[in-house]
C-alpha cells in the first residue's frame, strides 16, 4: 500500500528535533525524500539549549533507517544566500520539491517591560523574516513541479494573546499574515498554504523556554489563558506532524489559507 505521501519530496526547516525532525519522520514513514536545514548554533536570549549538529545528525540516520533519501544542511533561515544554497541543492539532489514545512522559531519568554530590542530582533528574524525567506525561495521550485503544499508552523500564539511572548505573539501572528499573502498569490499555480497552532509541544523549547510559575506570580489573572479545554497539559510533537502529513498530502488538496489548530481547545479559551 502506497504512503500518504509516497514519492513526494518535502523541505523542513528546524529539523535537527522536535517538531522538526518529527515532521520528517512522520513524511518519510509515508513515503517522502526529505531536504532537512536547522540552524545547529547557539541562540540568544532563550531559556533552552540549542540544537546541534549531531541532533541533525540523528535525523538523517532516523529518515535513512526508515530507507528514505535525506540532503541535510546547517543553515540559518536567515541567510537567504545558505538557504536558497541549500533548497536548490536538494532539490537538485532529489529530483523536485512537493512540501515545504516552515517549522523553524525560537520563543524568548520574559515581561513585556523585560523585552529588549535585540530579543526583539532576533524573534520577529528567526520566526518571521526566516519563514518568508522559506517561502519565497522554496515557492518556485513547488511551480515548477506544478504545485503543491506549504504548511507553517504558527502557534496559538498565532491566533490570541499570550502573557509574556510579547515577541513571539507578534511573530505568529505575523505567519498567519504570510499564509494568507501567500496563499492569495499561489493558489493560480496550484500551490496551497495553511498554517498550524499548536499548544504547547513537547520539546526542548515547548518545555524551557522560561519559568511560567515565577511570571505567572507577578501576574497570575492570566493564567487561565494558558489552559487547554481537552484534559491535556501538553500535546507530543507527533501530534503536530500528523496535522502537516495531512496537509502535505493530497487528502487536503482543496484546503488552502486555512488556520488548523492542533491546541486542544487553547484558543477556545
Amino acid at each position: 500500500m502506497a504512503g500518504r505521501v509516497e514519492g513526494k519530496v518535502a523541505f523542513i526547516t528546524g529539523a535537527a528535533r522536535g517538531q522538526g525532525r518529527s515532521h520528517a519522520l512522520r513524511l518519510a514513514q509515508e513515503g517522502a525524500d526529505i531536504i532537512a536545514i536547522d540552524r545547529c548554533s547557539d541562540i540568544p536570549f532563550v531559556g533552552y539549549p540549542p540544537a546541534t549538529e549531531e541532533d541533525l545528525a540523528e535525523t538523517v540516520r532516523q529518515v535513512e533507517a526508515l530507507d528514505r533519501r535525506i540532503i541535510a544542511t546547517k543553515v540559518d533561515t536567515r541567510d537567504r544566500d545558505g538557504l536558497k544554497a541549500a533548497i536548490d541543492d536538494g532539490v537538485a539532489q532529489l529530483g523536485k520539491l512537493d512540501v515545504v514545512v516552515g517549522n523553524a522559531g525560537i520563543c524568548i519568554m520574559d515581561g513585556w517591560d523585560k523585552h529588549t530590542p535585540e530579543m526583539w530582533d532576533e524573534t520577529i528574524g528567526s520566526n518571521l523574516t526566516g519563514t518568508w525567506n522559506t517561502i519565497q525561495l522554496s515557492a518556485p521550485h513547488l511551480i515548477a513541479n506544478g504545485g503543491g503544499s506549504i504548511v507553517l508552523t504558527s502557534s496559538a500564539a498565532g491566533i490570541k494573546g499570550l502573557p509574556f511572548l510579547t515577541a513571539y505573539v507578534a511573530s505568529k501572528h505575523g505567519v498567519v499574515g504570510l499564509m494568507r499573502a501567500f496563499a492569495t498569490e499561489l493558489a493560480q499555480h496550484s500551490v496551497r498554504v495553511n498554517t498550524i497552532h499548536p499548544t504547547g509541544v513537547d520539546t526542548p523549547m515547548g518545555t524551557g523556554a522560561g519559568d511560567f510559575e515565577a511570571l505567572l506570580a507577578t501576574n497570575p489573572s492570566v493564567a487561565p489563558m494558558l489552559s487547554n479545554m481537552l484534559p491535556v497539559q501538553i500535546t507530543e510533537p507527533l501530534d503536530q506532524s500528523n496535522a502537516v502529513l495531512f496537509l502535505a498530502s493530497d487528502e487536503s488538496r482543496y484546503i488552502t489559507s486555512t488556520e488548523l489548530t492542533v491546541d486542544a481547545g487553547n484558543t477556545q479559551f
